[in-house]
């Protein structure tokens, strides 16, 4: 249950905290005291989404906390033991929102997504609002009701996967059959082009090949010129040449030698030297003789060439990526001749698909159809006990006209209200005032709330519309609600709901003249009359007014 929440800087509120008990709790006070902001608030560490525009003026960041009391074994318990977010028993949210737009999340202390506080928030709390009754008119949101408390999730979800996988195959289907249009011209296509390119016959690496030996045939002369230079200077030259330079050096070391012994080692390294320049020396001589004017190949390999990068530039590829082009497109021709084969095996797998997809829709509607008495059994029974005692609620399941399974199923659901004796069911909206609408939403909400698994209800005005008797009626369903095992926060303005809660906390606007900010206060004893006097009354608090409230709260 929600045991504590603790708001600084949010809306007109400066810093509250304010502490929940088990059973019913209640807030009450003016209007545009707070109340609805204290939910609001609440919905931050929910994962509600955040604005800056939250933030008190004059503060740079709000920031909201909420701790919780958990039942050991409960969904929230296994959740965060599932996250290693655990606290021995324990639960706190925070949400801290900034001015400059950025908002972090925290569960037990620890730095966590924003989807994290929605996940964990569902399992914890759930939220009805005063204009319920409006979405309840659509029915989208009647059949989302019904999946609800039909605890359906499952169910749904395998129509959703199932769906997915039809869409999938679908899409690809559709794909290789606008394709098979171009067939023919795309087959014609792809020919001149293998034609052209098996023309070339061009090997792997012929490209980077024959580069280097076009660079070699055509620079013949200038290679050979070099080369005799470098022997001349290592070898063959008549003056000086590195041979006889060494030879020299070598005879004066030795000479060094004989007379200091230390030096030796110097006269190796000469040896090696000398050897060395003999054997680049006979390289080179090597290489010379390899290298020959050869005017035909060089017409070759410039021709053979320039092809290869004409072919290359009309195909936008660089030269050396022309073999795989060629194996690209030959895959391309391949499977366009298989096209035919492919599309056989692609609708037979669409085909699969979708008959998965009825089966799942089909076992959907059935579970449907079996939670829709149960529903609708229950939310008339909290009809009936909300002052409307001939009021009788059907939920019908009809199938689509789709062809093809949406991905919520096949099926339209439909909340029917006979709000009155011999008043066939109509459409919800058609038959029902707005204070019978807010009647009916929150029997849904209590029938819906029953099997949610969550251990605290949040209604926030949803007893808007109603008075007198049915007032009355209305919180004791919400007090039956909270000692049923669930815990109950209502935000009202009606002293019949008020009275029957267990815990009373009063929101109210203080001014200095300057600011404004909301406190709020627990209220027991003469304070929690005066509080349901003055709903009963207004401004003016009587004696018999505050015997009433007495009275109530017996």
């Amino acid at each position: 249950m929600l045991s504590t929440l603790h708001v600084r800087h949010f809306a007109i509120i400066d810093d509250v905290t304010v502490e929940f008990g088990p059973g019913m709790n209640v807030l009450t006070g003016e209007t545009g005291a707070g109340k609805s902001i204290l939910v609001d608030a609440l919905g931050l560490t929910l994962g509600a989404r955040a604005s800056n525009e939250s933030i008190r003026a004059g503060q740079q960041r709000a920031e909201i906390d909420a701790g919780f009391t958990l039942v050991p074994d409960s969904p929230a318990a296994k959740w965060l033991e599932e996250m290693t977010l655990d606290a021995d028993g324990d639960c706190h949210l925070r949400r801290v929102v900034s001015r400059d737009g950025r908002s972090r999340a925290f569960i037990n202390g620890n730095p966590v997504p924003v989807q994290s506080l929605k996940t964990l928030g569902e399992l914890l709390v759930t939220i009805h609002g005063q204009h319920e009754h409006q979405a309840l008119q659509k029915t989208d949101q009647q059949r989302d009701l019904l999946d609800h408390r039909g605890n359906l999730g499952k169910q749904r979800r395998a129509v959703a996967a199932a769906h997915a996988q039809w869409h999938e195959a679908q899409a690809e289907l559709s794909a290789v059959q606008d394709a098979q249009g171009q067939r023919e011209e795309k087959l014609a296509f792809l020919e001149f082009q293998l034609k052209e390119l098996d023309a070339l016959a061009m090997e792997p690496d012929e490209y980077t090949t024959l580069s280097p030996e076009r660079d070699r045939l055509a620079n013949a002369g200038q290679l050979s010129a070099d080369g005799l230079q470098a022997i001349a200077a290592l070898y063959d030259g008549e003056s000086h040449n590195a041979q006889s330079l060494l030879a020299e050096a070598s005879r004066h070391v030795q000479a060094i030698s004989a007379i200091d012994p230390k030096v030796a080692d110097i006269t190796a390294l000469i040896t090696e030297a000398e050897v060395s320049v003999s054997e680049a020396t006979e390289s080179l001589r090597r290489y010379l003789d390899g290298i020959e004017a050869d005017p035909a190949r060089q017409e070759y390999v410039e021709q053979r060439l320039a092809d290869i990068q004409s072919l290359a530039r009309k195909h936008r590829v660089e030269p050396d990526a022309l073999p795989a082009l060629i194996d690209r497109l030959r895959g391309e021709h391949t499977a366009l001749q298989r096209a035919d084969e492919t599309i056989e095996a692609l609708q037979r797998a669409a085909d699969e698909r979708l008959q998965a997809l009825r089966k799942a829709a089909d076992t959907l509607t059935r579970a449907r159809r079996k939670a829709a008495k149960a529903f609708a059994s229950e939310v008339t029974t909290g009809m009936q006990t909300l002052g409307m005692p001939g009021g009788v609620v059907e939920v019908t399941v009809e199938p689509r006209d789709d062809e093809v399974p949406q991905v919520h199923g096949q099926d339209r659901v439909q909340l029917l209200v006979s709000a009155n004796p011999g008043q066939p069911p109509q459409p919800v909206g058609k038959v029902a005032s707005g204070g019978e609408l807010s009647r009916i939403s929150l029997a849904i909400q209590v029938a819906a709330g029953r099997h949610d698994g969550v251990l605290s209800m949040i209604f926030d005005e949803v007893d808007a519309g109603v008075g007198g008797a049915v007032a009355q009626i209305v919180g004791q369903r919400m007090r039956e609600l909270a000692h049923s095992g669930c815990q109950v926060l209502a935000v009202t303005h009606l002293a019949q709901v008020a009275g029957q809660a267990d815990h009373h906390h009063k929101v109210a606007k203080q001014t200095d003249g300057a600011t404004t900010q909301t406190g709020i206060d627990t209220l027991e004893g003469d304070a929690r009359v005066e509080e349901i006097a003055r709903m009963l009354t207004g401004v003016d608090i009587t004696d018999a007014s505050r015997d009433h409230a007495r009275e109530m709260l017996k």
